[in-house]
Parts: structure tokens; sequence; C-alpha cells
């Protein structure tokens, strides 16, 4: 009987974030295209058109900032659970990075609304292999 309960609550949950559109599911077709969309016209400049990054994005620029990491296999995007890649893309990396630390990537609150950067991120999670998506979903349970 609990377990019958405990299933029950979470199909619930995921229907509610479903509707809600809380989720980042790289197998939703609409959210996906919508990321697509969004991603070219405020991601792409920095990260790249395919996800790419900016070159030596681990080695500093003159200014103390590192490049716009890719958001490739090749980068550590997928690393990282969906909500902090949510923070991040909203408040911007600077309000989780130490006092000193000089970035380039901007908050994007105001700009782009929750749905979009959620969009934004299950596109990005769309690109990467099963395997790659599977390691990351195993994140957003922890």
């Amino acid at each position: 009987m609990a377990f019958a309960g405990a299933a029950l609550a979470v199909s619930l949950m995921a229907a509610w974030l479903a509707l809600t559109n809380q989720t980042m599911d790289s197998g939703n077709a609409r959210q996906v295209a919508l990321g697509a969309q969004v991603y070219a016209g405020h991601c792409a400049e920095c990260h790249g058109a395919k996800l790419e990054g900016e070159p030596d994005w681990r080695i500093r620029k003159p200014d103390g900032q590192l490049p716009a990491p890719p958001h490739d296999l090749s980068g550590h995007t997928w690393h990282h659970p969906d909500e902090q890649l949510f923070a991040i893309t909203k408040h911007g990396m600077s309000r989780f990075a130490p006092a000193d630390y000089k970035t380039a990537m901007p908050a994007f609150i105001g700009k782009l609304s929750d749905s979009q950067i959620r969009a934004v991120i299950a596109y990005i999670k769309s690109t990467w292999p099963e395997d790659i998506q599977r390691r990351q979903d195993a994140l957003n349970r922890n």
C-alpha cells in the first residue's frame, strides 16, 4: 500500500512539473524546438552555434575571465543537475562564484522567462548521447 502511495505521489509530481513547464525534458519536441530558437538568439553568440564554446575555454583571457565553455560533450555542462544549470542561467555565474571570480556570464532574469530557460536546457540536453543523458539525469535524482 505504501509503495502504491509513493508511486502515485511521484506520478502526480511529474504531471505537475510537466503542466507548469518545470521540467527540462530532452524528449519533449516542443520544448526542445523552443530551446533551440532561444539558444540561437541568446546563447550561441558566446557558447557557439553548435554548443562548442569559445576556443581555449579553460584558459583565462587577459581580463581574467574564462571564455564561454562548450555545452557539448567536451564541456562540463552535463556534470551538473538541471536546477543548478537553471539557476546559473537565470541569475548569472557571479551569484554562485567567489566575489573575486571574473565572469562574462550574464543573468537572464528579466530577459528570458523560466520556461525559456528550461527549454534551452532541454535543447542542450537533447544533443547529448543517451548514455550521457542518463548520467546527467542521475544527478537530478540526488
